[in-house]
């Protein structure tokens, strides 16, 4: 971790500790080293602090291109080494610098529903996600929040302190098939393993709820 990435970590652990007492399930199923994607619902802003404060390693996230232009703003994103991506989040550059941040061995975080949930609710997934997930080789880990939305959700203007918040990461992803498929498979096919990677992701992140298995509090 670079000093400002520490210093938000170290910030994001205390305000979810004391303002949110947070729980976290299962961190040691993220590997500490190597290229890694995680998987997560999106329910608030609060997502992205939240599941990297649960880790003891650097998570890389998305920022929208256009945000790498404002002088303050740019200069923060780009000492965080956040990837820079389109607006729809599908475009070619975009893709190109997830790939690269994995293949130096970074961890990324992608949220397959695309954008904040409306009601609280799992959303249904974009197939995007399936093409990037199908062009890297990297373990995909699941990873589900809990409370976010009532903290600081869209119908919310400002966040909402003690309302419990928790994340749960769990067990990589089999997908060596459908990947080993795409290789040698039809475009029509291709499209739709891209499809039925996004579903499987959704499901295996509603298989994390709700908590069954022992808090930590790193």
């Amino acid at each position: 971790m670079n000093l400002l990435y520490f210093s938000v970590w170290v910030f994001s652990r205390l305000l979810f500790k004391f303002v949110f007492r947070w729980q976290v399930f299962n961190p040691e199923r993220v590997p500490q080293r190597g290229p890694a994607i995680l998987a997560s619902n999106h329910a608030s802003y609060f997502d992205p602090p939240l599941v990297g404060a649960g880790l003891w390693r650097t998570l890389h996230y998305l920022g929208r291109e256009d945000l790498f232009k404002y002088p303050v703003i740019g200069w923060g994103l780009r000492t965080v080494q956040a990837v820079p991506v389109d607006r729809d989040g599908g475009g070619a550059a975009g893709l190109r610098a997830i790939l690269d941040q994995l293949l130096a061995g970074g961890a990324i975080l992608l949220f397959p529903e695309g954008t904040r949930t409306r009601d609280g609710k799992l959303q249904a997934p974009r197939a995007g996600i399936g093409l990037t997930v199908i062009k890297s080789d990297a373990p995909v880990i699941p990873v589900r929040v809990f409370g976010t939305f009532d903290a600081f959700g869209r119908r919310h203007a400002l966040p909402r302190p003690f309302r419990r918040v928790g994340v749960k990461y769990g067990p990589p992803i089999d997908l060596q098939g459908l990947r080993l498929e795409a290789k040698h498979c039809s475009k029509a096919r291709l499209k739709e393993i891209y499809r039925e990677v996004a579903q499987k992701l959704m499901q295996e992140i509603e298989k994390l709820g709700p908590y069954t298995d022992k808090a930590t509090f790193p």
